[in-house]
This record gives structure tokens, C-alpha cells and sequence, in this order.
């Protein structure tokens, strides 16, 4: 069984980076689609980036795009989601997902396509 642990949250300042790891086991690393989702309260997950189980292919939501990064490391099993130039609208608890998947693209972009999932990490960007 997939197990993800996220870890690299915290409360940093607007303009601030960081970056949030998501380590997976208990399983083939490369056959599994890895997303970040985040969540606020009261509110549905939603999409902020996602990568190809190669690594070939990211996806991110429209308003995040040029600040965040997401990568893979199969050496580590490890995704990661590098986030610069912090907002307070980023502010929320973030989760890592995975996926096994054939495909070589991002084409899942939803909580509902995703079978496995972090405890979650918070971010507090502050003004």
C-alpha cells in the first residue's frame, strides 16, 4: 500500500520561498502520477500542480504558474513542490497525491481521481 508523508511547511513572511517534500513508498515510484492539491477551511481541495509519472509532463493551476515548481526525484521517492514568492492567498494545508497511472502526461487534476494521500502540511504566509 502507497504511504506519502508530507513535511516543509510553516509560517513564513509574503515574498518568502519554501519548499514542501512528499516522500512515497510501498510502491513503484515511477508508475504513479504525483499532485499537490490545497485545502482551506470550509473549502473543497483544490489543483495546484501535478507531474507525469516520467516526470515529463507538470501541470499547474493558471494562478500559480512561474512561481511554483513541482519535481520529481526517483532516487529519493520523492516529489517535491518548490513555492516562491509566497502570498497570503497560498496560505492553506497542502497535500501530496499519488496516482498509478500508464499515461505519460498529467491528465488527472481532481481529488476524486486520486487513490492515495499525505496527512497534509501547513502553510501560513502572513502579509
Amino acid at each position: 500500500q502507497v504511504h506519502l508523508a508530507e513535511a516543509g511547511g510553516g509560517l513564513v513572511q509574503a515574498g518568502a520561498s519554501l519548499r514542501l517534500s512528499c516522500a512515497f513508498s510501498g510502491g513503484y515510484f515511477n508508475g504513479y502520477a504525483m499532485t499537490w492539491f490545497r485545502q482551506n477551511p470550509g473549502k473543497e481541495r483544490a489543483f495546484v500542480a501535478g507531474i507525469s509519472r516520467t516526470s515529463g509532463d507538470t501541470l499547474y493551476a493558471d494562478s500559480l504558474k512561474g512561481r511554483f515548481t513541482i519535481s520529481k526525484n526517483a532516487a529519493e521517492n520523492t516529489a517535491y513542490l518548490q513555492m516562491n514568492s509566497l502570498k497570503p492567498e497560498d496560505t492553506g494545508v497542502y497535500y501530496c497525491a499519488a496516482r498509478t497511472t500508464q499515461r505519460n502526461n498529467v491528465y488527472y487534476n481532481t481529488p476524486e481521481a486520486y487513490t492515495a494521500w499525505g496527512q497534509g502540511t501547513q502553510v501560513t504566509v502572513s502579509f
